[in-house]
């Protein structure tokens, strides 16, 4: 799966309800572009470069599956939104909302509609203020210079003004703080994976992704099931035995809470459609001897999708050994999850159907999604 680029974007504003600009600008990027991580400061500061009103202006940190271009254009179409036209030609205007890419991780743009780092942020300290708030350690990546270094070096003597009331972060509104361990699970192709890293990448959150694809038995098991259920089964118990139990027990700090795409009920699951009566008695006797040593996620989360979407979705990621899956074998599958989890007990379950969402391509979907995991 892909990985975000982080983005540092300035903002500013001094027409109108200038905080009010700041926020609605601030809840548009989240909306439309990716998770803001940090949001600096708001500064009052004085026209740069023309007579106007003053400014306020601030910065945020953002991650962002787009690419630079994207994101510069869906920024543009924000500022539209919210009532500005760029004019073209030289020379500074007041705005209603003035958004700008300061920074692309550590990568040099240089197009003619776009120029990252931005060409005169060393040069503006309405900029590198708000920027050094939130990223004084960050390194320009063409004068190799961190932003706390550029700001002391700075020759524009504006006085900026911190003022007492600070932009929300819109993604606060998704409380994990409640939860130690949350499982993402669903069936072959739903999305459980994907889901599970977006939200580790989104919410600082420790991922524990499941083994299968080290797992030998797996393409045999597709070719030849009678043969090879049995040793596929036990093999899978023990690796995600053994995972789980490690991961859980390694305490990680600098991590909010651990989230992985995959729950250990899941083995028994599974076996019970794939093996034989006999074995399947032998099977259960194991691992329930293994699972009540496990703990147990805090919130499960099953990502329900229809199986024409399922087949679709396992046709597209291309794997060979699964492209044989029929429908009858996802459907027993679904059923064999929906029937353990109307088993469990209080409100930890929440069961999504996503038949009809594209979480991965759609921001709108994604958050939606995390709103119903979050919800009571």
């Amino acid at each position: 799966m892909l990985q975000p680029t982080t983005f540092h974007i300035a903002l500013g504003s001094n027409k109108g309800d200038k905080l009010k600009n700041l926020q609605n600008a601030v809840d548009a990027i989240h909306l439309e572009i990716g998770n803001i991580k940090l949001i600096s400061k708001v500064y009052k500061s004085p026209a740069f470069g023309f007579e106007s009103d003053d400014f306020l202006n601030a910065c945020l940190v953002l991650d962002s599956y787009l690419k630079p271009e994207k994101v510069l254009e869906a920024l543009l179409k924000i500022e539209k939104s919210l009532g500005r036209t760029r004019k073209s030609g030289e020379g500074y205007e007041a705005r209603v909302i003035d958004l700008d890419v300061i920074l692309a991780q550590d990568q040099i743009i240089d197009t003619e509609i776009l120029q990252v780092p931005h060409p005169e942020m060393t040069k503006r300290r309405f900029v590198l203020q708000p920027l050094y708030d939130i990223a004084s350690k960050v390194e320009h990546p063409k004068f190799e210079k961190e932003i706390s270094v550029l700001l002391e070096e700075c020759e524009d003597k504006s006085v900026l003004e911190p003022i007492k009331i600070w932009l929300k972060n819109p993604r606060k509104a998704y409380d994990f703080s409640s939860y130690n361990y949350i499982a993402i699970e669903g069936n072959i192709g739903a999305g459980k994976t994907s889901l599970a890293t977006m939200i580790a990448q989104d919410f600082n959150a420790k991922l524990i992704l499941e083994r299968f694809a080290d797992n030998p038995f797996l393409p045999k098991f597709y070719k030849d099931a009678t043969r090879y259920a049995f040793p596929l089964e036990m093999s899978f118990l023990a690796d995600r035995y053994q995972q789980i139990s490690d991961d859980l027990s390694q305490l990680d700090l600098f991590k909010d809470f651990i989230v992985s795409d995959y729950d250990v009920f899941k083995s028994l699951i599974f076996s019970k459609i794939t093996l034989q009566d006999d074995e399947f008695k032998l099977y259960r006797k194991l691992f329930y001897l293994m699972y009540k040593d496990i703990a147990k996620p805090e919130r499960y989360v099953f990502l329900y999708q229809n199986t024409e979407r399922l087949q679709a979705n396992i046709k597209k990621r291309g794997r060979d050994y699964e492209q044989d899956i029929d429908d009858e074998y996802l459907e027993k599958i679904n059923s064999g999850y929906l029937e353990f989890l109307k088993s469990l007990q209080g409100s930890n379950v929440k069961i999504i159907d996503i038949s009809n969402k594209d979480f991965i391509k759609n921001r709108i979907d994604y958050l939606w999604l995390l709103g119903e995991i979050c919800s009571y």
